[in-house]
């Protein structure tokens, strides 16, 4: 539900879900970020959760000021709990994880897979990101460094083949099921659809496809519209 917020408030949407002991969590979320996961996050683990939606600047693209007030650096996604603040996408999915659902939605630590887990989880916020960002900046705005196209496409190349080449052979990243990796890896494989670029990759293609199927994916995505729908 969308609370009474003043107009240069940022927009509140409340989730509640049946917990135990479980304090309600803020999710400071920036539209069009990598925010949009911690969303399906917090709808597959099922706690109560609140989010605060701020709007980038039409013209520069930058995040408001105001999230300046909740973390030095300004960015998003930020949660609020207990009285702490914690930023960083990896950061929040393992902690949370690790927390409320280290049964479910990430590896025993004595498995075997959960070496090929936490490579998975981090993979989304280095090697994986880093590539696709550069290709969509250089397509945006252009570059004076002219090695800089040549690179992105490249690298790109190179990371998306990767990952399309291990999923020829299963059906989520680690141990055949969802885990906190598909999620956060679900950012990237956004971006290459809304570049129009999927169909080049026809496993990466599947695999976006499945996990548009879970319904808190689905539920996270319905939300994120009402967002932009309500920020007008």
């Amino acid at each position: 539900m969308v609370s009474g917020e003043p107009a240069t408030a940022p927009l509140r949407i409340t989730a509640f879900r049946h917990c135990v002991e479980v304090s309600m969590i803020v999710l400071h979320h920036l539209n069009k970020s990598r925010s949009q996961r911690i969303i399906w996050l917090l709808e597959e683990l099922g706690l109560p959760y609140e989010i605060k939606a701020y709007q980038r600047d039409a013209a520069t693209f930058l995040a408001p000021p105001e999230l300046k007030a909740i973390h030095p650096l300004g960015k998003s996604p930020v949660i609020e709990f207990d009285g702490r603040v914690l930023a960083e996408s990896g950061a929040i999915t393992e902690y949370l994880i690790a927390r409320h659902a280290a049964d479910r939605l990430a590896p025993a630590q004595d498995s075997p897979d959960y070496a090929e887990y936490l490579q998975w989880l981090h993979f989304a916020e280095s090697s994986g990101i880093l590539p696709l960002l550069l290709d969509m900046f250089v397509r945006k705005d252009g570059s004076p460094m002219r090695f800089l196209p040549d690179y992105a496409k490249a690298e790109c190349a190179k990371v998306l083949g990767y990952l399309d080449a291990v999923l020829a052979s299963r059906r989520y990243l680690v141990a055949d099921r969802l885990t906190g990796a598909d999620i956060l890896n679900s950012f990237l494989v956004d971006l290459l659809a809304q570049s129009g670029q999927l169909a080049q990759f026809p496993h990466l293609q599947a695999y976006w496809q499945r996990l548009n199927t879970h319904p808190a994916r689905q539920k996270a995505a319905a939300l994120e519209r009402e967002l932009d729908r309500s920020a007008g």
